[in-house]
């Protein structure tokens, strides 16, 4: 019999929520992040003037929290991007998105978006032990 039991995430290690939302929920073998932005877990602080910078940074907070639920990156299989300029930003975006993410990449979504003034925010789903860890 499958577990359906909601546990939800939190860690110091990424950004708190801004609201009445977990940082991610485990459901299952499934993880599924909040999004995430290029703010910095410590200072609160938006982490880099470019795309690439603040993707970086958002990958970072949302690799935070899959550690927090037992997961990690290469174990996510879809993505949902948003992008404030995605005509502009799109270059920066995908050069840096790939330094986080092996072949098979994730199943991949991205949006332009009203953001406030971050230029991306990032969610994922995982699947908790889809590779084996050494």
């Amino acid at each position: 019999m499958t577990d359906h039991m909601k546990v939800g995430i939190h860690t110091d290690q990424a950004p708190p929520p801004r609201g009445a939302y977990s940082q991610a929920v485990v459901v299952g073998d499934l993880v599924h992040t909040a999004g995430f932005g290029p703010v910095d877990p410590v200072t609160r602080t938006i982490v880099g003037d470019d795309v690439a910078e603040q993707t970086r940074q958002t990958l970072h907070n949302v690799a935070a929290a899959l550690r927090a639920a037992g997961s990690d990156l290469q174990d996510v299989v879809k993505v949902t991007a948003h992008l404030a300029d995605i005509d502009n930003d799109w270059d920066g975006f995908d050069t840096a998105y790939r330094e986080f993410f092996d072949e098979p990449r994730p199943a991949r979504t991205t949006a332009g978006s009203s953001l406030g003034g971050i230029l991306v925010e990032i969610d994922v789903v995982a699947v908790k032990g889809s590779r084996r860890r050494s």
